[in-house]
């Protein structure tokens, strides 16, 4: 089992995917499908039959779990992680 950076109650920001650049806090973490549910992210429309607890029915939006690789943690305030290893380009004078 690979040890996962990201814990329920931290700040992420999205990477990829339909919500790419929409932040929100990871509130629940599936360890063994390396995938977690993040408030606000990836909203997807439950279609509900009437029961006792619910005797209208219908439909209800909820959050579906994301790839944790389509995550990247935010620091604070400031900007996400940036790709490691990346180096910047300079001119030496020679």
């Amino acid at each position: 089992m690979i040890k996962l950076k990201i814990k329920s109650g931290d700040t992420v920001k999205v990477i990829a995917g339909d919500h790419k650049g929409t932040t929100g806090t990871v509130t629940r973490v599936y360890k063994e499908k390396n995938k977690a549910i993040v408030e606000g992210v990836n909203m997807v429309s439950k279609h509900t039959k009437p029961s006792a607890k619910n005797p209208q029915g219908g439909i209800v939006k909820k959050e579906a779990p994301i790839h944790i690789s389509n995550l990247s943690k935010v620091e604070g305030t400031a900007k996400p992680a940036a790709a490691k290893g990346a180096k910047k380009e300079t001119k030496k004078a020679k």
